[in-house]
């Protein structure tokens, strides 16, 4: 049996790993293995019993898209790193070729458990009233309804192409979805090999009208294409297809010394679309000549290819989510309003000015991060906007809110992360749009990602200057705040908007900043200032106090750290991590780590915010604890290559929503959380027949947040940890 309540068990008794050599790689899990095992945790929410229907079929969408974005940036990698020979090994020892053979073999694992799922759950929804069907299956209105949907909707969009000499096999992008067809003309029975391809501009499942019951039916599109094929190669018809998807190298290179780095960005957006084919998947029973035409076209190698019966491309599965069935979706939940920004009216400004106040969404609206800087845009007191920018929404209320204020006269620069991930032509889009509004526009470094999340708004009260802060652990996006657990700190103390706007002076400027008080920026001092604070918990350790560090991260993967960590449990400092994905620590581990132990959570929201907490020579939670929250994870890479933030809570009332709240109802969790084992397998919680396991996620839908309670909710509040100063 394995306890997961982190908060109120004792740290379980560790164990020997005979054969492993504990003071070389073996310290360390391999990162790309450990992603796969959080896929996979992803994926067995698709068969939890306590998520409803169709959210499950969401968990399915969520781990095929997952794997997808894995292979053409983390595979593809390593395939370059394998055709040019390195033996460079990663932290655990295996180099690139090593990496890839056991990818392979945990990658094809989950593909097959994928299908397994879907396959589970479809029978789940044909019991329940939502049917794929086939075309054999419909009766005469149907077909009629189908006539006219191909040729109002599907067939002027439909591009059919032939393969013979003077049509040679077209490039396929990036997701490309196509059908491979055997042909025969009915004339002369001549054959002909065709593509078809499927525009991901037309939806993958049509929706039929309800039959009697209410029930629910789709036509999966490549049934439809099938179906009429004579239509769109009139005179031929169908003897043999497949369907296949192709997924290629995602990854973007830029000239180190470009000149135009907006200009560099756009040209090696087009080469994205043209990178090299990392993976291929064909629906089973192709025919074989298909199935070579296909692989050799593409440059795709027999290891490079996965066939299966079942549905290919199972990141469409979210078309399936339809709205009509509230039954079998979660509860809708309505973020929460802070009582004291109600207290004042709405007014950020005055809310912020009584206290510092810090919010979790999506328990508490995001909609008050684009409050608080429409505001600032319409305030005649405002006369200074400063915003960081790394993934936003399309049509992101926070640009519209940052362009009116250019526009009206105040003074505002956008720090716009050209390097973000699958967001750079929107974020070249809303940097166009800033510069013609009269904004700043900085790109920041070219070797460094801006990932830090900060805006600051500087307004005249009286004869003063007052700045107002946001941190954030999560993007400047609506649509995601909505799913993503993130923390949103506003203040006004002046310290704290100074060492702001040091911040974005660097980015800006190359102004490395100096006497920071209260924030630590990456790559300058963030690992030292993580480094210090657990060197400090050795020396407490080791003079008999309480030493204890809790974290709660997306990642952890930097070697360094990791063996800081190594060296905090030898000397007896407790460890308690959360930790959403990917991990490199081994816990548990006679000799190495008996005093760390790491959980997963994997719930209805997806855990993103970064807080660690130091006892600093008293039992946390206590008002001598150091509490910080980040935008960094601790991977090399955030640590080392691109501008982070790693901020100090100082605020009384925040520090104990950070430690008797939130980190205290996520080591307490027990309903979502899976424990890591010393071998790194992961086993999901099993408290025996007792009372309902902890929810975390449902503790914070039901009891708001601390510091953003009013004068009358403040005492009554939820605390789970009270402080044991």
């Amino acid at each position: 049996m394995v306890n997961s309540d982190f908060l109120n068990e004792g740290f379980l008794d560790p164990v020997d790993l005979p054969g492993m050599d504990l003071s070389g790689p073996d310290r360390f899990f391999n990162r790309e293995l450990s992603w796969l095992a959080f896929n996979r945790r992803v994926l067995e929410e698709a068969s939890n019993p306590n998520v409803p229907l169709l959210e499950r079929v969401r968990f399915v969408s969520i781990s095929a898209s997952n794997l997808d974005e894995f292979y053409t940036v983390r595979v593809a990698g390593l395939q370059e790193l394998a055709r040019t020979g390195s033996q460079k090994t990663a932290s655990d020892g295996l180099m690139p070729v090593q990496q890839l053979e056991l990818i392979e073999r945990d990658a094809r694992d989950l593909m097959n458990a994928q299908q397994r799922a879907w396959c589970a759950l479809r029978r789940e929804l044909d019991a329940n009233g939502i049917k794929l069907v086939a075309v054999e299956d419909l009766d005469a209105a149907d077909r009629k309804f189908l006539d006219s949907v191909f040729v109002n909707k599907v067939f002027p969009i439909l591009t059919p192409l032939a393969i013979d000499p003077a049509h040679p096999f077209p490039f396929i992008p990036n997701e490309g979805f196509c059908l491979a067809l055997e042909l025969e003309r009915s004339s002369d029975k001549r054959s002909l090999k065709a593509l078809l391809p499927i525009p991901n501009q037309i939806d993958r499942f049509i929706r039929l009208p309800n039959v009697d019951g209410g029930i629910i039916r789709f036509l999966p599109l490549e049934e439809l294409l099938l179906e009429f094929v004579s239509y769109i190669f009139p005179g031929y018809a169908a003897k043999g297809h497949c369907a296949f998807r192709v997924l290629r190298d995602s990854d973007l290179e830029v000239e180190e010394e470009a000149e135009d780095l907006v200009r560099e960005f756009e040209t090696a957006l087009k080469r994205r679309r043209r990178g090299e084919a990392v993976r291929l998947s064909l629906s089973s029973g192709a025919p074989p000549k298909l199935r070579v035409l296909v692989m050799e076209s593409l440059g795709v190698k027999e290891e490079e290819s996965f066939e299966f019966e079942g549905m290919n491309g199972l990141a469409d599965l979210s078309e399936l989510l339809v709205d009509t069935r509230p039954d079998l979706l979660w509860p809708n939940y309505t973020p929460r309003m802070p009582e004291r920004v109600m207290d004042h009216d709405g007014d950020m400004f005055a809310a912020i000015r009584q206290k510092d106040m810090l919010l979790q969404h999506p328990y508490e609206t995001f909609d008050l991060v684009v409050r608080f800087l429409v505001q600032a845009a319409t305030d005649p007191n405002v006369l200074a906007i400063k915003q960081t920018l790394y993934r936003t929404s399309y049509n992101s209320p926070i640009v519209d809110a940052l362009c009116e204020a250019a526009e009206a006269g105040k003074s505002v620069t956008a720090l716009i992360e050209l390097k973000a991930r699958f967001d750079e032509a929107a974020n070249i889009r809303q940097s166009r749009r800033l510069e013609r509004a009269g904004a700043h526009v900085v790109y920041g470094f070219i070797d460094l990602k801006t990932h830090a999340k900060v805006s600051s708004v500087v307004r005249r009260e009286g004869d003063q200057i007052a700045i107002y802060t946001h941190y954030g652990t999560g993007n400047y996006h609506p649509i995601t705040a909505r799913i993503y657990t993130d923390l949103s700190l506003f203040t006004c103390d002046p310290s704290v908007g100074r060492d702001a706007i040091k911040l974005v002076n660097y980015v800006s400027g190359y102004a490395k900043p100096e006497n920071l008080n209260h924030l630590a920026i990456a790559p300058l001092d963030l690992r030292s200032r993580l480094m210090t604070c657990i060197r400090n918990e050795i020396e407490f350790a080791g003079k008999g106090k309480p030493a204890e560090i809790w974290a709660k991260l997306n990642s952890i993967i930097d070697p360094d750290v990791i063996d800081a960590l190594y060296e905090a449990s030898a000397a007896g400092v407790k460890v308690s991590l959360v930790v959403r994905g990917i991990c490199g620590i081994r816990p548990g581990v006679r000799g190495l780590s008996e005093n760390i132990r790491v959980k997963s959570v994997v719930g209805r929201f997806l855990e993103h915010s970064r807080i660690v907490c130091f006892a600093n020579g008293a039992r946390i939670p206590s008002k001598r604890s150091l509490v910080f929250m980040s935008s960094a994870d601790w991977m090399e890479r955030n640590l080392s290559r691109r501008v982070e933030t790693l901020v100090s809570i100082t605020n009384p009332t925040v520090k104990n929503q950070i430690m008797g709240q939130i980190m205290a109802a996520n080591l307490a969790d027990q309903a979502q959380s899976w424990v890591l084992l010393p071998d790194g397998s992961y086993v999901r919680h099993s408290g025996g027949n007792g009372p309902e396991p902890f929810n975390c996620h449902k503790f914070f839908m039901e009891n708001p947040s601390l510091s953003g309670r009013g004068t009358a909710g403040y005492k009554d509040a939820v605390i789970l940890a009270k402080s044991r100063s």
